[in-house]
């Protein structure tokens, strides 16, 4: 996809701050010229005017979906098609500078989505080190089941990757920035590898490329414009906003559209319409003013961070001592071209010891007004957890020392609160340590 342009328009001279509020105005998913907010679809089944008809729109549904007939889908049945997760979707391919997007119920189901289509038996999938551990173990539990082999490789080390691309390599995954140590994966650097490599091999043993950009977000970063094949979000995260809702989406080209959506079609694991309308009418719609206050926030929360004597080390792009900071500024870019670092945080005491960070998030927990011990992230509320115990604990000890994960490592996710805030309950909560 690299190079080539946006199948899919948005109005022209149009800011993406008002794009992300209308939308394409007027769009083949639904005639709803007249209303203002788009409307919820409350169908699971639509009613066919004949059998002809209803063939028509089984046979039909993904040219449909993909908008390569000019005429308004022919609706049947939830898990094929339906019009609101449709307009979601044709809005989140244009935001990640792709040309088809697909939701699903939850961004795990979107990761396994993009993972099979891409895999077979024999296959073997390269994947970044550090990442969230229900990737982790569906990657080392589940994919072994289907023939698939897993191999775990540090990314940051290029020749590392380079010398791990075996014939019987297919995908190469990664997080970035990953979750939760927020290292950053060059993804142009990547990317120039694979397309070496790919140009040595026949068309049907090429290798994908897959990019979960949920921590960044289409605001701060778009692998697809760096010749990504595909890349995931969870909905539920920084896109929805607001803690109410799950899901996760597949974006990539026109060329992998068939087998995502008779994946989607075949597993299930569909977007229901009413989570796809939130996310659709609250999440998208504020996603640039979210991140924007957010990562403002966060630039002065990491700042503040760093500087206490009771803090051992911070992970922000924002800052200077970030070891990937080059990186960050290379490719955490917002819709205009600004530096985008985003609003994830990751830091460990000075003391880094188990019993120290516990008491530090039971402080927070039963004291802090603006911070909430919760896992999850990219809500509008600040929330603190400790991956090696919560979102990472099913990953074996063994292989976060290897992934870079601290034990006592804190992972902090900014919310919309007032930063002086969050920073008052921090000054409060390490003073009890």
């Amino acid at each position: 996809m690299k190079g080539e342009k946006n199948k899919l328009k948005k109005t022209d001279n149009i800011s993406m701050e008002s794009y992300l509020i209308h939308g394409i105005f007027r769009t083949s998913k639904w005639d709803y010229d007249h209303n203002v907010v788009p409307p919820l679809s409350a169908s699971v089944t639509y009613r066919v005017e004949s059998v002809e008809r209803g063939l028509s729109g089984f046979k039909h549904f993904i040219n449909e979906h993909s908008r390569r007939v000019r005429k308004r889908p022919t609706y049947v049945y939830d898990r094929l098609d339906e019009p609101t997760r449709s307009m979601l979707e044709e809005r989140l391919a244009i935001v990640e500078s792709g040309e088809t997007a697909f939701c699903f119920a939850t961004g795990m189901a979107a990761i396994s989505a993009a993972l099979m289509v891409s895999l077979k038996p024999g296959d073997t999938a390269l994947l970044h080190k550090t990442m969230y551990g229900c990737t982790f173990s569906l990657s080392s539990n589940w994919l072994p089941r289907f023939g698939i082999k897993s191999v775990f490789v540090d990314m940051t080390d290029l020749n590392e990757l380079k010398n791990s691309l075996t014939p019987d390599v297919k995908v190469i995954y990664f997080e970035t920035p990953a979750n939760p140590n927020m290292e950053l994966i060059d993804i142009d650097k990547v990317v120039s590898i694979v397309d070496k490599e790919n140009a040595k091999r026949k068309r049907t043993h090429r290798i994908r490329t897959i990019v979960d950009n949920t921590f960044a977000t289409p605001r701060c970063q778009r692998p697809l414009e760096f010749g990504v094949t595909m890349v995931v979000d969870s909905l539920t995260k920084n896109i929805g906003g607001f803690g109410t809702d799950m899901g996760g989406a597949v974006i990539t080209s026109k060329k992998y559209e068939e087998e995502l959506m008779m994946f989607r079609k075949d597993f299930g694991g569909v977007l229901g319409s009413r989570s796809a309308w939130h996310i659709l009418v609250y999440g998208l719609s504020t996603l640039i003013d979210r991140g924007n206050k957010q990562q403002n926030s966060s630039q002065k929360v990491a700042e503040y961070l760093e500087q206490h004597p009771k803090i051992g080390k911070v992970a922000y792009p924002g800052l200077k001592s970030f070891p990937y900071f080059a990186i960050a500024q290379k490719q955490m870019r917002d819709f205009d071209g600004n530096f985008a670092p985003g609003n994830m945080i990751y830091f460990t005491l000075k003391n880094d010891t188990e019993e120290s960070s516990n008491k530090l998030l039971g402080y927070i927990a039963k004291k802090a007004y603006s911070i909430t011990l919760a896992v999850s992230l990219g809500h509008i509320r600040t929330l603190i957890e400790k991956p090696g115990s919560l979102s990472h604990a099913a990953v074996p000890e063994e292989v976060k020392r290897s992934a870079r994960i601290d034990p006592s490592g804190i992972r902090l996710s900014i919310g919309l609160e007032n930063p002086d805030d969050i920073i008052a309950d921090f000054e409060n909560a390490l003073k009890a340590i």
